[in-house]
Parts: C-alpha cells; structure tokens; sequence
C-alpha cells in the first residue's frame, strides 16, 4: 500500500480492511495531481480509471468498489444494487469480498463495522447529508444493534477552517438543541465555524453507536496531503473503502 494513505486507527475485527487514500500516488495532472478519483469533476478520464485500477491493484481489493453518485443525500445503497454507478451517499455489505467506497475532499467519511467482522458500511456525510440524517439512515441499514458497531471518522475539513452561514446552525439545532456545541463565532459577522466532527459524534451518540473513532484530521489545512474543494475549488476526490475477506 502506498505510505501516504491512512489505514484507519480503529479496533475493527481482523477480517475487515480499511482504508483512506491521499492525494499521492496517482497519474493525473494538475489541479488533480495525483491519485483523483472523482470522474466528475473534470479530470482526464483515463486518467481516473487509471487511478481507481492502480489503488485496486494496490489494496488487493477483490472486487470492483460499488462507486456511488453522490449527491450530498441519505440513500442508502446494497450490493445488489444492479448497476455499476447508482445514486447515494452511502452503500453496506454483508458478505467478504464485496468493497464499500465514498469520494471526499472536505465532506466527512465515516466506515463502520460491527464488532463480528460480518458487515460493513461507509458513508458520505458534507452537511447536508449529514443534518438530513445519512448516518442515521446507514446504521439502520447495517440490521444490528447500534451499540454492536464502529465507526471511524476519516479525514474532513477541521474545526478551524470550516465557515457556515447561520442557517447550517439553525437547521442542525432545529434537530437537537446540543448541536450549539459544535459551532463558535467566526471572525466574519453572522458567519460561524463549523465542527463536522463533534456534528457526527453527536449524532452517532443519539443514534446509539458509542465506539467512535478518528477525527483528528483537516483536508483544508494540509494542501500536501489532502484535495480540499473548500480550499482550491477544481481538486480532485480522495477515497474512504471498507471491505471484508
């Protein structure tokens, strides 16, 4: 595997595999340098579907990723879908060999597994998804006790980098009163700073599942290391996979 990318920091069984990958180790060009993703958003596609074979052959994944189209939503998507690209924001898997995947550049990745090694999930939650509940709707479609499963949370634009209007505050408040928590005052009036990471918790709280993990990362911070689109506009997808062998 390529030293740049983030095998998650989590207790997750010996059957499951995880990772996050980088901007590193591709062959697009700029502003895509190097390991984008995303074929939708701009890039060469050739270039694209080199790089998702080169992180294939690289993990040794068996099988294809069920890559989504995302649309910042809470549909929730199985292996058995029936075609290669469906919409959601997030997909599950309960049988070994089957690669769960979400695209990233600031939006929040979350993998879950449950503490059997026989399902796994991973989820796309910007804030929109995230408020409207597509953490929430993933755990219900993962069938088993929340208190049963783990979450990580891979890295997303931080605390200090991340500036929203009062109506992202007022619609995570509208659902809990406690989401107040997560935002202070930014230096822009009327504007305030977002923590997507204490937003998850949260809601993973609410929702049941205890053993949370991750978080400590910011895509906008690190231009070395991350695509931002917050931070560059035109930038490549990094990758979150989960899958069972």
């Amino acid at each position: 595997m390529n030293p740049n990318w983030i095998t998650p920091a989590w207790p997750a069984p010996a059957n499951v595999r995880a990772v996050f990958t980088t901007r590193h180790g591709g062959v697009s060009e700029a502003p895509f340098d190097s390991l984008n993703l995303g074929d939708h958003v701009g890039d060469n596609p050739y270039a694209v579907a080199r790089n998702r074979m080169m992180v294939g052959d690289a993990l040794q994944l068996p099988s294809e990723p069920l890559w989504l189209k995302q649309v910042h939503g809470t549909d929730v998507c199985g292996m058995d879908v029936g075609t290669c690209y469906p919409t959601g924001d997030a997909s599950t898997a309960f049988r070994k060999g089957q690669v769960c995947v979400v695209m990233t550049a600031d939006c929040l990745p979350v993998l879950f597994c449950d503490k059997a090694g026989t399902r796994v999930a991973a989820a796309h939650a910007g804030w929109r998804g995230l408020e409207a509940g597509v953490l929430e709707r993933t755990i219900g479609s993962l069938q088993c006790a929340p208190d049963e499963l783990l979450a990580w949370l891979g890295p997303a634009i931080g605390p200090d980098a991340f500036e929203v209007g009062p109506e992202v505050r007022a619609a995570f408040m509208q659902h809990d009163p406690a989401a107040a928590t997560a935002f202070k005052p930014s230096a822009n009036d009327g504007k305030w700073m977002a923590d997507i990471y204490a937003l998850a918790r949260q809601r993973l709280s609410v929702a049941g599942v205890s053993a949370v993990f991750g978080g400590e990362f910011c895509t906008y911070a690190d231009a070395g290391r991350f695509f931002s689109y917050r931070r560059d506009g035109q930038t490549g997808r990094m990758a979150a996979l989960v899958w069972m062998v």
